[in-house]
């Protein structure tokens, strides 16, 4: 063991001066230790610090290993390692991995063979046709209940419970003993036809259990969790480090944690964790407060928990108000006053002209725009804050979340728009026709017509086929002699003057297909079908706010498509939902929407709402927006928790605070420029060395006059 006993650290990093909960950790004896974090304490910078103390102390840094859950996240560490001081050459030979990597890496020695993944989503789809064939053949009369549709969406959407399955390792048999189907799909928190799907699939991808035929993303932790969880040897894979960290455990689930802690069995290594409870917010992917509260505590009862409670990415201002909303005890050591602002609207137009006036502001006071980032709840809210952007010429860019106009949803309705018109060829992007093709026979339900995956791509082609295609073989049926809701949204296209108000057009639309409906039978998932609802109105509302008719309407949304989807190198804003930006940080941060019924959902668990409020605010550096109702009464119940004004004379206090002490960190090592060929000389005089930095230096207080000629 390395650490025998606590003492003072061995490792001074470059341009920082750690607080004690950092040194704590850095310096901590016992074999596993927890770093219980607030969002923005420096969690990433404290394992870099851990990592170069380990090296001080004679680790060789090839028997050390740092586990990230995601590649920019891996990346970072990487860099803070650099930062801190220690040299690119030392950093080269620390093991720095995603937890998948790792898992491909042991795979690859259990099963003598590269692991490679399947990632098109072509040939992943062919592999689940091939499932709900299956299941069809076995299953089709004796379970009524049964959804096997072939939609892209479909497919999306069962690669999705497949993916919450696999994290929550609930597909091995032993999970439920009896062999049940109706009960074991209700005990895995999935429809029939999900757990059926699914255990066709992994019947075929692992050939009857015996090996992997083909693997996507996240199908090696789920095998090597798999593997460790049926023969504990298989951790005798894992190499023999003496220390292992691991960042933001709080996305740890349930097959990475079977991996860390048999990592952490088979090597005796010293491991370290850092996480934030309340950045939980993947819990439907089985990500749970649960791995930070007690899984690691009993299984490893000797473990110590740190706290990290000093942030510093924002100033104390902010740091309070967070305090109050989510009753830690966050501190900050940022002598800077983060701005929270508080704008209010009275519609969905005007809360898009205050996103749009925020960053005007940010502009005006010399900020650049890619700091700036427009954070939502749900992506239904983006329709018109998109448009307030195209409107106002602002660009943006849209790093996960699909802008609104590439929705499902939305290019139904713009196909909708083609037909009425009977003008597909104003589409211009070949993906963007076959997509539209695909959302209109989802949605009207002729998705799993024979034939119809060729048909999508020849329409895509020949755009000028399409209205003729819905048309004549709606569904097999002749449009004349059809009932379904569809053939009458057809035939009311087919006769409506090309001048006629959009926004009327579009609402008859979706009266007559009842697309409230419709969407709880494309989209299982409630909340994803009530978002899907709101996207919807918020696109009939922006064609009846334009005034436009049918013709100028879908011209002018062509038009936005290309302005929205124009790649930009710099003068553009970051438009995302809070889910998808957890671990990155902006200057400023604009959160609309902000009233009940929005933000929180009331659908969704109150926790993982209040976490995700928390990881939105927390985002952001120097200015917070806050844009909620002018009424107060249907403002987000947040925005009272937070306390903003309470907590302002005692933030005014703190930041004094803060910037009398920053001024007194005074330098304590001076690094020099000997060379090996010099180190008797430097040793002679005083100098020590510092074997991370692999340089010399002498302590402050030194005097420096026989070290002149190696000195900076």
């Amino acid at each position: 063991m390395y650490f025998e006993t606590a003492m003072t650290a061995y490792f001074i990093p470059n341009r920082i001066r750690p607080t004690g909960e950092q040194l704590d950790l850095q310096t901590a004896t016992q074999p596993v230790v927890l770093g219980e974090a607030n969002a923005g304490a420096a969690k990433t910078t404290t394992l870099a610090l851990r990592i170069a103390e380990s090296i001080a102390r004679k680790v060789d840094p090839a028997r050390i290993l740092a586990l990230a859950f995601t590649p920019e996240a891996r990346d970072v560490l990487r860099q803070r390692l650099q930062d801190i001081g220690v040299p690119w050459e030392t950093v080269a030979q620390v093991d720095i991995l995603t937890i998948e990597e790792l898992a491909m890496r042991s795979l690859a020695q259990l099963e003598g063979g590269e692991v490679k993944l399947t990632l098109q989503p072509r040939r992943l789809k062919a592999h689940v046709w091939s499932a709900i064939d299956t299941v069809a053949e076995r299953y089709v009369g004796r379970y009524d209940t049964l959804d096997l549709r072939k939609s892209d969406i479909a497919v999306s959407a069962f690669l999705d419970a497949l993916l919450r399955l696999k994290a929550g390792m609930k597909l091995a048999s032993d999970y439920y003993g009896e062999d049940d189907p109706v009960e074991a799909a209700e005990l895995a928190g999935v429809p029939l036809t999900d757990w059926l799907v699914a255990q066709a699939y992994e019947s075929a991808r692992l050939d009857g259990e015996e090996r992997a035929v083909f693997r996507t993303a996240f199908d090696p932790t789920y095998d090597l969790a798999r593997s460790l969880q049926r023969s504990p040897d298989c951790a005798g894979v894992f190499p023999r480090y003496r220390v292992v960290v691991c960042d933001e455990l709080h996305d740890m689930n349930e097959a990475s944690f079977l991996i860390v802690e048999a990592l952490i069995r088979a090597t005796g290594a010293f491991f370290t964790g850092v996480g934030d409870k309340h950045q939980v917010i993947h819990d439907q992917l089985g990500a749970s407060h649960a791995f930070l509260d007690f899984r690691f505590k009993q299984a490893f009862p000797a473990l110590r928990a740190y706290p990290l409670t000093t942030t510093y990415r924002h100033g104390p201002h902010l740091t309070m108000a967070i305090a109050q909303l989510m009753d830690n005890n966050a501190s900050s050591g940022v002598a800077e006053h983060t701005e929270i602002r508080q704008l209010h609207y009275d519609g969905a137009a005007d809360c898009a002209r205050q996103v749009v006036a925020a960053i005007k502001q940010w502009k005006d006071d010399k900020y650049r725009l890619e700091d700036c980032a427009v954070l939502m709840r749900d992506r239904h809210q983006s329709v018109a804050i998109e448009n307030a952007l195209i409107g106002a010429n602002i660009a943006y860019r849209t790093p996960v979340m699909k802008g609104y106009m590439q929705r499902e949803e939305i290019l139904f309705l713009r196909g909708v728009l083609a037909i009425a018109l009977a003008d597909f060829q104003a589409v211009k992007s070949y993906e963007v026709r076959t997509a539209i093709v695909e959302a209109l026979a989802v949605f009207s339900g002729m998705e799993a017509a024979d034939g119809f995956e060729k048909v999508k791509y020849d329409l895509a082609k020949e755009p000028q086929l399409l209205v003729g295609f819905f048309q004549g073989h709606l569904g097999g049926d002749a449009l004349a002699g059809s009932g379904t809701a569809f053939a009458d949204v057809m035939r009311y296209l087919l006769a409506v003057p090309a001048d006629s108000p959009a926004g009327d057009v579009l609402r008859e639309v979706a009266a007559r297909m009842d697309l409230a409906a419709v969407a709880k039978r494309v989209y299982v998932n409630p909340h994803e079908a009530s978002v899907v609802t709101r996207s919807v109105q918020g696109f009939i509302d922006t064609a009846g706010e334009s005034g436009l008719g049918l013709a100028a309407f879908w011209q002018k949304i062509n038009a936005a498509e290309v302005f929205a989807t124009r790649k930009r190198d710099k003068n553009f804003v970051f438009l995302d939902i809070v889910a998808d930006v957890k671990g990155k940080e902006f200057g400023h941060v604009i959160m609309p929407w902000l009233e009940q019924g929005e933000f929180p959902d009331p659908a969704m668990p109150p926790k993982t709402e209040r976490n995700l409020f928390y990881v939105g605010v927390s985002r952001t550096r120097q200015r917070l927006t806050l844009i909620s109702p002018a009424q107060p009464e249907r403002r987000s119940v947040y925005l009272r928790q937070m306390q903003i004004a309470a907590v302002a004379p005692k933030a005014d206090h703190a930041l004094r605070q803060i910037e009398d002490t920053a001024v007194v960190d005074g330098v304590q090592r001076t690094y020099l420029t000997a060379r090996y060929e010099d180190r008797e000389e430097v040793r002679q005089l005083g100098a020590q060395y510092d074997p991370v930095r692999k340089k010399w230096f002498i302590q402050s207080g030194q005097d420096t006059a026989p070290f002149r000629r190696w000195l900076n």
